[in-house]
């Protein structure tokens, strides 16, 4: 959530940066909200400062034993007069809070200005594209194979899923360990959160108000949970309303857990296969840090995914995105891509992102800086990495002219298998 003395004290500046990512500011709106507030608090002190000199003031003349009836009914309406206030103080929180969730975070002054991915740049490319005379896709390799069944898991819950069978069952999950082992080794905290979370959780990290459509919602006793659309969600919620310690910063987590999303809509060519689907399992890197430690965590963390493409010797290329092509809650984000023979092209396979205090507002994850006074903390997160869209990658990137996989040499021993046929 955005930090409401920033558009108090240079409301221009950040309504400029904000139309940068295509995002058009109410500022009427917001200076009738915040003018609104402003005189109820006003009022509310005026009668609390008023309470308090009545109540002075019967004391007064209890003591002297006088008559203080009529400042006794002064002082009963006094107090209805501010239940009332207070009560609309109560409201007006309510309406400028759901206006306040409802602004992106402003763009960090490093990113390029830009309308679309078209605007995005390249930063990195990493790897040889292989050279395949006529490349299949990951459908009909794994098709051919046996180990990709889309028809059937079509019959049991429509489009967007899949079933992985034999190797390529053994092929994810060989994935998920190379990837966890590889995160824990460079310092992270692995976790195993619940997949169903509370809407305070998906508000901490910004999926609610906005994205409901986007979320898989289920009824539980009196309200509702939903299915976390990535590990980030519980994560991050871990230290809602808590204080880190200054010197657990920066407090790095790793988390593999399915994901859930409803994503309303076609996209094309992703539709087929597992490029896009409404369950998928990720790994996913989430860091707690000081402001002053946050963007060489994101540094830190983009390489920490890109090692695992590199370890799969997978060709793949950093992307800084632009301003128009960021998510909702990201101040910063790079994209990797990693090349797909069948698309001849690169293809996102992990974002990560700098918050700033953005998430960290919301959910109210404050940090004791170094004089000891707590501040809303950094998070970062990104995947480490979406584990369908890499077996995509191994798939199509060492296929063989006889339709079989060669195993990358860094899978073999989780797979148990120099190739699958």
């Amino acid at each position: 959530m955005l930090d409401a003395s920033l558009l108090r004290n240079d409301l221009d500046a950040v309504a400029a940066r904000l139309a940068e990512r295509g995002y058009a500011l109410d500022r009427v709106r917001y200076q009738e909200l915040d003018q609104r507030r402003r005189v109820i608090l006003q009022e509310a002190e005026a009668l609390k400062a008023e309470r308090n000199r009545v109540s002075d003031e019967v004391g007064r003349l209890k003591r002297a034993k006088e008559n203080a009836d009529a400042l006794i009914a002064q002082q009963r309406e006094v107090g209805d007069q501010l239940k009332a206030l207070e009560l609309a103080e109560r409201e007006i929180e309510v309406i400028f809070k759901d206006f306040l969730a409802g602004i992106p975070n402003p763009p960090h002054t490093s990113v390029p200005v830009g309308r679309d991915e078209h605007g995005n740049v390249e930063v990195k490319r990493w790897g040889q594209v292989p050279v395949i005379a006529t490349p299949k896709d990951h459908v009909e390799l794994g098709t051919s194979l046996g180990i990709l069944d889309l028809d059937r898991a079509a019959k049991l819950s429509g489009a967007r899923f899949a079933v992985l069978k034999g190797q390529g069952a053994k092929l994810e999950r060989a994935l998920i360990a190379l990837m966890l082992d590889r995160q824990t080794a460079a310092g992270y905290l692995e976790v195993l959160p619940p997949y169903l979370v509370n809407a305070e959780s998906m508000y901490g990290t910004g999926q609610l108000p906005k994205f409901e459509q986007d979320l898989f919602k289920v009824p539980h006793g009196e309200g509702s949970l939903y299915l976390i659309p990535t590990a980030e969600v519980p994560v991050t919620n871990l230290y809602r309303d808590e204080i880190l310690p200054a010197d657990t910063l920066p407090l790095r987590h790793c988390a593999f857990t399915p994901c859930f999303r409803s994503e309303a809509g076609s996209y094309g060519r992703d539709t087929k296969g597992i490029i896009r689907q409404h369950q998928f399992h990720k790994v996913e890197l989430v860091t707690f840090a000081a402001a002053d430690q946050a963007e060489a965590e994101l540094e830190r963390l983009t390489a920490d995914a890109e090692a695992i493409l590199e370890a799969l010797e997978l060709p793949y290329r950093r992307m800084l995105l632009c301003t128009g092509d960021m998510g909702f809650s990201s101040q910063k984000t790079y994209d990797l891509e990693v090349w797909l023979p069948s698309q001849n092209t690169y293809r996102e396979i992990s974002s990560c992102s700098w918050f700033g205090d953005f998430q960290a507002r919301r959910a109210n994850i404050r940090a004791k800086g170094r004089e000891g006074k707590p501040a809303f903390a950094h998070t970062l997160n990104g995947s480490g990495l979406a584990v369908g869209r890499t077996w995509v990658a191994v798939l199509e990137n060492y296929q063989q002219p006889d339709g079989s996989i060669r195993v990358p040499k860094a899978l073999q021993p989780y797979l148990g298998a120099e190739v699958i046929r």
